[in-house]
């Protein structure tokens, strides 16, 4: 209850849910002794792919012995998961410990919920000024929270789509703006593209950072992987091959992910051995993407089928999920619920050959569309229903045997699944 308290607190320093601006979270990081110049950090920014990046990254980084401070955004289903320092989440008492610090020294001024929880970050992260920081930028970057440091190892730029549109003004909803926002920023240090969904977005975001001094590692260029047969997959860069173990989780864009955080390591030259990376890749932590639900009271609910939870959101992350979804022999149901601000039908585009489509409600979550919305919205997809939680629309699904359900359209249903199960 007091953590909960402290951060309703920390959500009404600020009018606005974002502000985006520098301005406030400078001239709280100075009154804290400016924590971000003191930190080792890997930035990664996008629209997807970025926290599947960072957990690749983390995973190897740990097998290799090396320390590492994470902060990513949002939450699936407790914000400690935001926290991470030494390898470990913090637990409710260090992070009441660590806010109330930070905002007494802040002194109610104002401040967006994003901000102060990068502030708190920083802070903390300061505390290990060995350790490697993983840090994922919020929204589009160029103003974002976590665009405060002087200096860093490395930028990666995952993949760049069209999404939180409704932050730009309606002349400038364009993927041009969204990779000027996400890369013109970057610092001069080095810089990593992963695979973008075409050669345009790609030859857009060379333009943009032409003139960034950084040294530029392009996927497909500079690395690349190939798909092998039994199990494995290869990896190739100016270093040489690797003959890698599939990793444990699902979706060919995760080899893509994957083979860039491998990139990253190589070239930054972190004594990272092959082996690190055959383990690393294997014990790789996802949760809300393709994450196979293999226990838990949902699950129980599809016995012997398999239950799948991703969080995708935006066209990008419907296209990748369905590459996926194509590739299965089976009958696939879909159960979704979305926010408000997102392109519903753009999404539900990319779904083929599906068996039925259910849309649900997000509860607790104001700027959600309802699922009777959307529903509507959706109402060309075949064998569409309509029904209020999570529960009923899997108990209404018609399942045979090896039919597969789905729950996606927001990381907010994907939280609210996870804690019902």
């Amino acid at each position: 209850m007091k953590l909960q308290k402290i951060l309703n607190h920390l959500q009404k320093l600020h009018p606005k849910e974002i502000d985006l601006s520098l301005d406030r979270i400078f001239k709280l990081c100075q009154k804290l002794g400016n924590p971000q110049d003191k930190i080792k950090a890997i930035s990664v920014v996008g629209t997807n792919g970025k926290q599947s990046t960072i957990n690749a990254l983390f995973s190897i980084l740990k097998e290799a012995n090396i320390k590492c401070n994470v902060y990513t955004s949002p939450h699936i289903q407790k914000i400690n998961e935001r926290f991470i320092f030494n390898n470990e989440k913090l637990n409710d008492e260090e992070l009441i410990e660590l806010f109330e610090e930070v905002e007494k020294i802040n002194d109610n001024n104002p401040l967006t919920f994003f901000e102060a929880l990068s502030a708190c970050y920083f802070y903390k992260a300061a505390q290990y000024p060995e350790n490697i920081n993983l840090i994922e930028a919020g929204l589009f970057h160029r103003f974002d929270a976590t665009n405060i440091l002087k200096t860093n190892l490395a930028s990666i730029i995952c993949s760049i789509s069209k999404d939180h549109l409704d932050w730009l003004p309606k002349n400038q909803q364009t993927i041009e703006k969204i990779i000027f926002e996400k890369t013109s920023a970057l610092l001069n240090s080095n810089i990593i593209v992963s695979k973008q969904n075409s050669k345009d977005t790609t030859e857009c975001i060379k333009k943009t950072i032409l003139k960034n001094s950084s040294k530029k590692l392009f996927f497909n260029e500079n690395f690349s992987y190939s798909n092998g047969k039994n199990g494995f997959f290869y990896y190739e860069d100016e270093f040489g091959s690797l003959k890698l173990p599939l990793p444990n989780i699902l979706g060919q864009f995760q080899l893509e992910n994957i083979s860039t955080a491998i990139a990253t390591l190589r070239h930054l030259k972190m004594n990272i051995k092959d082996n690190d990376i055959k383990n690393g890749i294997t014990k790789i932590e996802s949760i809300a993407r393709l994450q196979e639900i293999r226990t838990g009271k949902l699950k129980a609910l599809v016995k012997n089928n398999r239950l799948l939870l991703d969080g995708s959101h935006n066209e990008d992350g419907s296209r990748v999920l369905n590459e996926y979804l194509q590739t299965l022999d089976c009958n696939k149901h879909v159960i979704i619920g979305m926010m408000k601000n997102k392109d519903h039908e753009k999404y539900i585009s990319f779904f083929k050959d599906i068996s039925s489509l259910t849309t649900v409600d997000i509860p607790n979550q104001p700027n959600a569309i309802s699922g009777k919305e959307l529903k509507e919205k959706f109402k060309n997809m075949p064998n569409l229903k309509f029904k209020e939680s999570i529960q009923e629309a899997i108990k209404s699904v018609p399942l045979k045997e090896n039919d597969l359900i789905i729950i996606t359209g927001s990381l907010y249903l994907s939280g609210e699944f996870l804690n019902l199960n």
